[in-house]
């Protein structure tokens, strides 16, 4: 493990043993993704539902999150190529609005950013580390779950090839 990643380990286990059930796992491929709305953070409502018949990355993420940081580049070149099949959605799952504004306001973000908290987490199976990112479906069903580093390309592999390309 790498030690800019420990911060996020130990919280994971922090929450894990304080605020969620030890048994959570986010929810598994094939179960309809729960769908929400939320402000986003340009004060327009986001809904999972409104990007039906597209390709869905939610991305659960936090400023102190160095991964988060590391990947916000990648999401934003993913967003740029898939345009017009995928949607990406950030889940802030920072304490405050602020913070997460902050951390991202040097990034040029092509996709809608929201706040999450632990109802939503919940909905998902339980947010316990960050990242944690969903690939949903055009059918609003899971396909794939992402915890923690992602290997360089696997995204891009995954969505290409659930885009049929």
């Amino acid at each position: 493990m790498n030690a800019k990643h420990l911060p996020c380990v130990i919280l994971a286990a922090l929450l894990a043993s304080t605020t969620l059930p030890a048994a959570a796992v986010p929810l598994p491929a094939g179960a309809p993704a729960p769908d929400f709305t939320r402000p986003g953070f340009d004060g327009r409502p986001v809904s999972l539902s409104a990007a039906r018949g597209k390709l869905v990355l939610l991305d659960f993420w936090a400023s102190w999150c160095a991964p988060c940081m590391v990947e916000l580049p990648h999401l934003i070149e993913l967003q740029k190529r898939h345009a017009g099949r995928l949607q990406i959605i950030g889940v802030s799952m920072d304490d405050n609005r602020s913070s997460a504004a902050q951390a991202v306001k040097s990034y040029p973000v092509n996709y809608p950013l929201v706040m999450g908290d632990a109802t939503i987490g919940k909905l998902y199976g339980g947010v316990l580390g960050l990242p944690e990112i969903f690939l949903i479906g055009r059918d609003g069903k899971i396909l794939k779950t992402w915890r923690g580093d992602i290997k360089p390309g696997e995204l891009d592999t995954t969505i290409a090839r659930a885009a049929g390309r």
